[in-house]
């Protein structure tokens, strides 16, 4: 975690890079399995009673998942900041691919994440957890290359509804 850049033979010059977690674990309470468990069976009972099969499916597909995944760990994956783009894993994404980059910074609400929006409007905004990482120097170094959407100053309301539901 440090903002030394270093020289990588396989990719640009990176600026900075850490750590992040595969997806965001939730730490649910039994009383959240009892509450997700009643929806989810009023959910099915109303599909099934009004003939909705695949609402249905859905439904207990979703449910399988949410169920196995709770059982294990997220895998930590490579993110990087280069001097040509973003690293994700295994996938670089170059700045022209990227429309405008935004930083919700807010400790006390556990909010401390950086946003990509590419320019192609069907791809979905990228989100990196910033975890322990100062901000400000990131948000210096991606400003020679991209726009600050300064208009966010939230999170999205789909993550906020994710985090706060536990999904």
């Amino acid at each position: 975690m440090s903002f030394q850049p270093q020289q990588n033979l396989t990719h640009p010059r990176i600026f900075v890079e850490w750590k992040i977690p595969e997806y965001d674990k939730h730490e649910r309470t039994r009383a959240w399995y009892v509450g997700a468990s009643i929806v989810g069976i009023a959910l099915v009972a109303y599909a099934l009673f009004t003939s909705n099969f695949l609402f249905a499916i859905i439904l207990i597909i979703g449910a399988i998942v949410i169920v196995l995944n709770d059982g294990r760990e997220p895998d930590m994956i490579d993110f990087a900041i280069t001097t040509e783009g973003v690293i994700v894993g295994r996938k670089f994404y170059n700045f022209n691919e990227l429309k405008d980059f935004s930083i919700v910074y807010k400790p006390r609400e556990g909010v401390k994440n950086l946003y990509f929006e590419f320019n192609n409007p069907i791809k979905h905004r990228l989100s990196i957890p910033l975890l322990d990482m100062n901000p400000l120097p990131i948000r210096d170094f991606l400003l020679k290359y991209l726009s600050e959407d300064l208009e966010r100053t939230d999170e999205p309301t789909s993550e906020m509804i994710g985090r706060v539901f536990k999904i």
